[in-house]
């Protein structure tokens, strides 16, 4: 059993390449045939990957790193976050959790002509791993796991049209956006991740990131055993329909779980939150155009509708902002409204200003058996 995420050493016999100290991980993903594994050996790696087309790319967990290349790319306008949050200062970097390895001399090998228009994007974004795929041509069942991407200018791991993309044990941290984050795909799976002290959402999920729009079908999307600590959101989904979160530990971030729409068509929802752990999201997070300032939020839904959210625990979740609180149904900025959600079975303990609390215009919104001592309006514990 090797260190870090407990991921089982790899066969000698596995189909595809590993990757050492000193290799670029590109190279293996430029010559890797469909299908292909990539083993990415302990070390610390300073790259930029991009992968288009289907394969395995796994590591030893903690002690398999990804980082900024040594080589700076030239820099881009930072695309701004839309709601639930602007970007904020940045969170301090603390030293890697490997060993150094020796910088490589030249930076990694670009990818092939046929992709490399997809590669400068990555690049210039400065992600530790993009998956891209496009509208005619999503690109299916890539699965990463076990290993860290770490300090970069704006996400750990950034997908695009992408269909049954597998992440598992990913260690994503001190990055500048997006912990892990995911847009015009389908059929993802989160699984039992660390994304911590990233400036945005640990986890996102949204339809898309540069334009407005009705949510789209995820056709099942799945954040499952997740930990997330010390982001400004730990789990953010957005303008995105029929999904589960459920299983995670959120701790010490500005807020647990929003769930963001607008007034577009469908709206977001038709989702099922339940039996997480969200305790303690108490840090504080300065507010922007769409959104105030953030701090002590367990789970908050804004132009919501249809969404479930069952037998979660809910505690000290504790702050001024007219976010804070338990479980909110907060009024939208842009007039969408909650609608048709059921929050029941839920343990909401000892947040303030309210275990719970129903604002805004919405109707059909059921609150059932919940255990709590105080909500707005009085009368729903």
């Amino acid at each position: 059993m090797a260190a870090g995420l407990g991921v089982l050493a790899p066969s000698s016999a596995a189909a595809g390449r590993r990757v050492h100290p000193g290799d670029s991980i590109q190279d293996a993903v430029n010559y890797a045939r469909p299908g292909d594994t990539i083993t990415v050996m302990p070390g610390t790696y300073y790259e930029n990957v991009l992968i288009t087309k289907r394969l395995t790319l796994r590591g030893y967990g903690a002690r398999t790193v990804i980082r900024p290349p040594v080589t700076a790319v030239t820099p881009v306008a930072p695309v701004t976050p839309q709601a639930p949050g602007a970007t904020g200062a940045p969170v301090a970097s603390g030293p890697a959790q490997t060993p150094a390895a020796k910088p490589p001399v030249k930076p990694a090998t670009a990818a092939t002509p046929t992709t490399s228009g997809r590669a400068l994007a990555c690049s210039q974004a400065d992600t530790g791993i993009c998956v891209m795929g496009t509208a005619e041509q999503p690109v299916v069942d890539v699965d990463i796991h076990s290993l860290t991407v770490s300090g970069f200018k704006r996400n750990g791991i950034w997908a695009s049209y992408t269909d049954r993309l597998s992440v598992r044990r990913v260690i994503s941290e001190k990055n500048g956006t997006w912990g892990i984050a995911q847009e015009r795909s389908t059929r993802g799976l989160f699984r039992d991740n660390i994304a911590r002290d990233n400036v945005e959402s640990g986890l996102f999920i949204a339809n898309t990131v540069d334009r407005e729009g009705g949510a789209t079908d995820t056709l099942g999307a799945v954040v499952r055993r997740n930990t997330l600590t010390g982001n400004r959101i730990g789990v953010t989904v957005r303008r995105v329909r029929n999904l589960s979160v459920y299983g995670n530990e959120l701790t010490g971030n500005c807020g647990g779980i929003f769930v963001v729409g607008d007034e577009g068509e469908p709206g977001a929802g038709d989702m099922t939150i339940r039996n997480n752990r969200i305790h303690e999201n108490n840090k504080f997070c300065k507010g922007n155009s769409r959104l105030p300032d953030i701090q002590g939020a367990g789970i908050v839904l804004t132009g919501a509708e249809e969404t479930v959210i069952r037998s979660n625990d809910i505690r000290g979740n504790v702050g001024a902002s007219p976010l804070s609180g338990g479980i909110l149904l907060f009024k939208s900025f842009v007039g969408a409204t909650n609608t048709d959600n059921v929050i029941r079975d839920n343990v909401v303990r000892d947040n303030k200003p309210a275990d719970l609390a129903n604002q805004g215009t919405g109707t059909g919104n059921q609150f059932v058996n919940n255990r709590c001592a105080s909500s707005v309006p009085a009368g729903m514990c």
